[in-house]
């Protein structure tokens, strides 16, 4: 199991955890995806065949800017 932790600046209320925690726990592999919305942070579990370019993607996806991580 991997685990990601990513800043999401854009991340504010509710519906933005929402909207994420589905998109990217729909993903084939995820076992986990929590938002926090006070600390503007996803953290997701996941195996293969999950990558984090597909996590990215996914928020992404639901119109998040995931800036580059580190």
């Amino acid at each position: 199991m991997t685990d990601l932790t990513l800043n999401v600046p854009e991340i504010h209320c509710d519906h933005c955890k929402m909207s994420i925690e589905g998109a990217v726990g729909a993903l084939d592999g995820v076992a986990s995806a929590r938002v926090d919305v006070a600390a503007t942070t996803v953290a997701v579990e996941f195996d293969a065949p999950a990558t984090a370019e597909a996590i990215v993607a996914a928020i992404e996806g639901q119109g998040y800017e995931v800036p580059p991580q580190g």
